[in-house]
Formats: structure tokens, sequence, C-alpha cells
């Protein structure tokens, strides 16, 4: 299958930039999986009207590191730019880095006076740089005051509430990018949920840059999907075998979601374990879905991996359909855009 068929003309000006004040205030578009038919709706709070008692939402809990630090070389002054992309073991990172010429095997780079230090201690598979850090107290906090969110290249604005880039969920630190349909949740709106009946499950899968990375195949099976790091407890497994015992839809929040819980369940025979591991399942049409009913997502990128995954469940035609009438409608898209709800049967419960 050709890369080329999940491409779509987009207009830069709908690219989002900013996040809105109000997390709940993005506009959601309701897409019926099977038959195409598409409904609008104002504001995300109206996903209240399309759960049910007995559904359950799967949240991804990770939380997004301040991975973008700014240092300088200590033999000799040059600014260097460091992402951190991935914890290998202890305080060994693996990072990219702007210029990579100026970082070779033995490079010492400062960041913050002092305060944190990085050995540059070999590359990547991908051209990246290993780091070992050095630092005084806990490294997270560390980064916390040295570090700056690392924003999507498609965004150019700087971010005035750093918390913004988060979900109101996020817990566990270790992401290099936000799992941003979550961002449409306020606590507010996750507590009527559950007061409707709607159970609410968390798993964790640190989300890596290679979600931005272009399909530069011509031929989807030529793709080399990027592994992520997930999790689900003993807890989470248990309530979402039983929420499908009981006749309840699983609605995944998010493409992280998907693929944690069909990793999971692919792997199973269509249960849910307690699981932890590395995941690169790419999924496209063809696949077989095992785990999931519907999914919330945002709007994605042409011919990315996202957009195939969602066409995989709503059908090619039904999600570029969907997408243009998106653009006509002036939909805002990408990580700080509005929402799309994939669903059997599009009307209001």
């Amino acid at each position: 299958m050709k890369v080329d068929l999940f491409d779509f003309e987009l207009p830069e000006e709908l690219i989002a930039q900013t996040p809105l004040l109000d997390r709940e205030a993005s506009r959601l578009m309701v897409l019926d999986k099977n038959t195409g038919e598409i409904q609008h709706e104002q504001t995300f709070r109206s996903i209240l009207s399309y759960l049910k008692e007995g559904d359950c939402l799967v949240l991804n809990d990770t939380r997004v590191l301040p991975a973008r630090l700014y240092g300088v070389k200590q033999e000799t002054g040059a600014k260097v730019e460091v992402l951190l992309l991935k914890q290998l073991e202890g305080d060994q990172w693996e990072t990219l880095v702007k210029p990579a010429k100026r970082v070779s095997k033995g490079t010492v780079i400062t960041f913050g006076d002092g305060k944190l230090k990085a050995t540059c201690v070999g590359t990547s598979e991908y051209g990246g740089r290993i780091f070992t850090f050095t630092y005084e107290g806990i490294f997270y906090e560390v980064l916390e005051q040295l570090g700056e969110m690392p924003l999507p290249p498609y965004i150019q604005e700087q971010l005035g509430d750093q918390e913004r880039y988060q979900t109101v969920f996020s817990r566990e630190m270790g992401s290099a990018a936000a799992p941003t349909a979550g961002l449409h949740f306020t606590e507010q709106l996750l507590e009527d949920l559950r007061e409707k009946g709607v159970h609410t499950a968390f798993i964790t899968l640190h989300v890596g840059l290679g979600t931005f990375r272009p399909v530069t195949a011509e031929s989807i099976d030529e793709h080399d999907m990027h592994a992520e790091f997930y999790q689900m407890t003993e807890g989470t497994a248990r309530l979402l075998n039983d929420v499908r015992e009981k006749g309840g839809r699983i609605i995944t929040v998010g493409t992280t979601s998907t693929r944690t819980l069909e990793t999971i369940a692919t792997e199973n025979d269509g249960k849910f374990v307690e699981a932890s591991g590395w995941t690169s399942i790419f999924i496209f049409p063809g696949y077989q879905f095992k785990g999931i009913d519907g999914m919330i997502t945002n709007f994605h990128l042409p011919k990315s991996t996202l957009i195939m995954l969602i066409s995989a469940l709503a059908g090619r035609e039904n999600v570029l359909h969907a997408y243009n009438e998106a653009v006509k409608e002036k939909y805002r898209f990408f990580s700080f855009g509005d929402a799309m709800l994939i669903i059997e049967g599009s009307k209001q419960l």
C-alpha cells in the first residue's frame, strides 16, 4: 500500500500554534467508523453525550520531560542544544544534539552554570549521541529547573504555561512528547464521566520523537516503526477484561493508548494482562483490532503513521473524507488542535 494514499491538502493556518485557555473548548468531530457519517460538536465536553454507563476510557498517564537543554561545551564555550530521547540505564541517555558535528566521544557539556554536566560516551543507531549525566540531587528536579518543553517541530510559538503541554492526569515521567488526545480533558470532565458510570483506566506509554518522524518510504511495508516503552498494571488489565465481559466498550484516548492495548491484546489472544516492554506495532489498513472499540484522537499529519492507524479503524476513505471536511470547517490540527471521536454509531446516547 502506497504512502501517498494517505495524503491530503492542509492549509498552514489550520495548524494550531497555541493551546486554548479552556481545555474543553476544543471542537469535536464524531465519525462513525462503519458508515463514515460525521457529526460536528462545538465543544469537546459533548463527549459526555456519546459515552454510556459501562464504557471505559483508557488514558495514557505519561508525563512529558522538559527534555530540551541548552548548554555549552566545557572546553570551548560553544553553544549546544541537547534533546533527551530515551533513558538507557541509570544516568545514561540517548539524545539528539545540535550541532551534532561539534560533539564526539569524550565531549563534556555543561548546563545551568555547571548544575548539570553531560559526557558523551558514544553515538546511537540513528546518529544521536549517548550521554552520561552528573549532577547533585534528583535528576528530574534539576531537569525541571533547566529544561524546556520539547514542542513538536510544526509549533513555532513559545508556550507560556508548560503545564498546558501536560495532561491533567500525567504522573509517570518519561515522554519526549505529549499524548495530545488527552489534553482536552479537565478534572471536572473526568469526574462528570465517572458520575455517568464511565470507567477510566490508565496505561503508560512513553512517547518518543519517532511519533513525528515522517514516513519517507514509498510503501507502508518499507517503513521502520519506532519502539516505545509501555506498561499496564494488573488492576487496569482486570478492569478492561471486566468491561468487555459485561458488554461495555473500550475507548482509547489517543494513538499511544491504542498501540499499547493492541500490543497486549495481540500477544494474549485478545485478553489483557499485566505487562510491560517495548512496542513497535505498526497499525495500518488491513489490521484487525483486538483490544478496542473506538478512540478519541486529534487531527494528524498527512502521510503519517498516525493517520494510517485511524484509517485502519475507520477506513481510509472515511478518514480522508472526514479530514477534508475538517479542513473545510476550519478545525484546528495537530497537538494543540481539535478532537475526533471514532466510534460505531454517531448518534448521541
